[in-house]
């Protein structure tokens, strides 16, 4: 196969982005992970800037093994020096130094002609050359500089011992037919034995494909960043480069990475928490919903096979596969197979009437997890069996000032029934309102009320034992709001009062909830 190599700079370009200041013992802590990871190249920072930085690059070449560790340097002596005073102790070093080659740059930022930047250029490599093989150039601005002088200045650098070329984009101004065609252009005019490498930034979101445009032009370096981190907009995300070339290997023929993919998404957790920098649910490959499914379509086919839908193998970058979310977009397909998974097998009319309910609840919750089911199904118990009164609306007003009013809608089967009621409290008038509504009055002789599940979006689950003139039955109610459940509980008890006054022999059973 022919190597892509992974240039990770997660902890020079990565840690530029605003907010972020990792201590030694955090980068430490990241570099060992991407040398579990297997990139070929950590740029372990700019040494020159800070002592702190320095010194965790010191640090990272002492320790880590594996990866070359890389230091960034501009062309002045100084600053190649102290990069190499930094990685000297490393198993495998690179210095990378750098030079702006954009007419603006040079003009605005730098003060220079061209020919005093072309001379920075070999004078700044040939130094890093004196300590050490390997040695990286970059043309900053390279996209937005003129292609001529840029290759001009590449091959003093390539003259001067530079073994690898690396063509920024540096404000991410390029597009991927353009930036392949510069990747192309570097080939065709720099002379000499060295290696073309990518650094794309995504200030229009195509950081990865100007990326994956340089490999197939010949780029056998690509440098990104652990979430896509870096300046501005960030840098091209190491995983889903890598994860592009090994999804579509039809396109990229022969080339692969080194990368153990079943590392990433660990390796995206790690950073996420130690920058403070969150990841986006619907990120790719390493995003919470990566590979989750709500819409009902989409879960019965992941269910039935999960090429369905899923592209790539959750498994081959450490994420579970087809994670079935339940919710208001959720099929019956996915909400039957989520209760057998939990050992709650319904059928029929059963299952009707437990899915009825989840829609019900999940058009008021986002997301339904397994306590919420358990809940759902334990407060239609007797599913299958067809109650004389169902809810359609229950509306409340009051307050401190205000006597509680409960307005309710019911049905029989046949035609709605409204009614209302007042009370103490909010509960007492949805009661009293069914009570209005069905007919069946009586003594609540016990009530309980409990939270599913934690958060304010928690269904209250009420249970509660109904005397009504001797015949008594429990009920139970699941809902968002702890009024409708202790009004859906009151109701179930009084539909199974009413089915034990249709059958006499039983009457004298307690019926529970």
């Amino acid at each position: 196969m022919d190597r892509v190599l992974i240039f990770d700079t997660t902890l020079r370009d990565g840690e530029q982005s605003p907010g972020i200041s990792l201590d030694v013992g955090e980068k430490l802590e990241i570099a060992e992970q991407l040398s579990r990871l297997g990139v070929d190249v950590i740029e372990a920072g700019f040494p020159i800037a800070s002592d702190g930085d320095f010194e965790a690059v010191e640090a990272i070449a002492k320790s880590v093994r594996g990866p070359v560790i890389a230091g960034l340097s501009r062309t002045g002596f100084k600053d190649v020096d102290r990069a190499w005073e930094a990685i000297r102790h490393a198993e495998r070093n690179r210095i990378h130094v750098f030079i702006a080659t954009s007419e603006i740059h040079m003009r605005k930022k730098l003060r220079m002609t061209p020919d005093q930047v072309k001379a920075e250029a070999g004078a700044g490599v040939a130094r890093a050359r004196s300590y050490t093989d390997d040695v990286e150039f970059s043309p900053e601005d390279g996209f937005r500089s003129d292609p001529d002088f840029m290759c001009e200045v590449c091959q003093v650098a390539v003259d001067n011992g530079a073994a690898t070329l690396n063509i920024p984009d540096t404000v991410g101004f390029g597009l991927p037919e353009d930036y392949g065609k510069l990747i192309a252009y570097v080939f065709d005019t720099v002379t000499g034995d060295y290696v073309v490498s990518t650094h794309c930034h995504d200030d229009l979101g195509l950081a990865v494909a100007n990326s994956l445009a340089g490999v197939t032009n010949g780029a056998r370096q690509v440098e990104c960043a652990i979430n896509g981190l870096g300046e501005r907009a960030g840098n091209a995300a190491l995983e889903e480069v890598v994860m592009a070339i090994k999804t579509r290997s039809d396109y990229f023929a022969g080339v692969d990475t080194g990368i153990r993919t079943e590392e990433l998404a660990r390796t995206s957790r790690m950073v996420s928490r130690l920058t403070g920098y969150p990841v986006q649910f619907n990120k790719a490959i390493v995003g919470r919903n990566a590979f989750a499914h709500e819409a009902g379509i989409h879960q019965h086919g992941v269910l039935e096979d999960r090429e369905t839908y899923e592209i790539i193998d959750a498994g081959l970058v450490g994420q579970e596969a087809a994670q079935i979310v339940l919710g208001k977009h959720s099929g019956r397909h996915a909400f039957s197979d989520s209760l057998d998974k939990l050992g709650l097998h319904l059928q029929g009319d059963a299952l009707n009437q437990a899915f009825v309910r989840f829609k019900e609840l999940a058009d008021r919750k986002v997301q339904i997890n397994e306590a919420d089911l358990e809940a759902i199904v334990a407060a239609e118990l007797g599913l299958g069996i067809v109650h004389k009164f169902a809810m359609v609306s229950l509306d409340l007003e009051g307050g401190t000032q205000r006597t509680p009013h409960a307005y309710v809608t019911l049905t029989d089967g046949a035609e709605k029934i409204e009614a209302d009621g007042e009370g103490n409290g909010m509960i007492d008038a949805a009661i009293a309102a069914i009570a209005a509504a069905t007919g069946v009055t009586g003594e609540l002789t016990e009530f309980h009320v409990s939270s599913v599940t934690r958060g304010g979006d928690a269904l209250g689950d009420v249970v509660l034992q109904l005397d009504a003139n001797g015949v008594r039955a429990g009920g139970r109610g699941v809902a968002t709001d702890v009024v409708e459940a202790s009004a859906r509980a009151y109701l179930a008890a009084v539909n199974k009062v009413v089915r034990l006054r249709e059958r006499p022999e039983v009457r004298e059973r307690a019926v529970g909830p």
